[in-house]
């Protein structure tokens, strides 16, 4: 509760993390296909149901983010799990990298990420 509280006080450009993850997802919001959705659910399906909206948001934040700055055209897998490696914590990556091999994703190209 205290982290969503520090997330929402404004930073020097007057807005606050919530308010930037928020920007981003809306920006982003048409980029996103159904299949692209379920994957999304599917890597945050570990986090504790009281807490999976907020771990999904926050990623897909920082999915729109990148898409954004790459100037992307629609959501990649890529973009997808690029972001998911730079919103989460190490100790989620162990069951990402679980994840991809279940998909049969090859995870070399994401290594530097990791």
């Amino acid at each position: 509760m205290f982290r969503k509280f520090l997330k929402s006080l404004p930073k020097s450009d007057g807005k606050s993390l919530l308010d930037w993850q928020n920007y981003y997802i809306k920006k982003t919001r048409k980029l996103w296909s159904e299949e692209q959705l379920r994957f999304l659910d599917e890597l945050v399906s570990p986090v504790p149901p009281l807490f999976r909206d907020v771990a999904k948001q926050k990623i897909a934040g920082k999915i729109g983010e990148l898409a954004l700055r790459k100037k992307a055209k629609q959501m990649t897998q890529a973009l997808i799990i690029e972001g998911y490696i730079k919103a989460t914590p190490k100790r989620d990556h162990k069951f990402l990298r679980k994840t991809l091999i279940k998909h049969n994703i090859d995870t070399l190209p994401y290594e530097q990420f990791f």
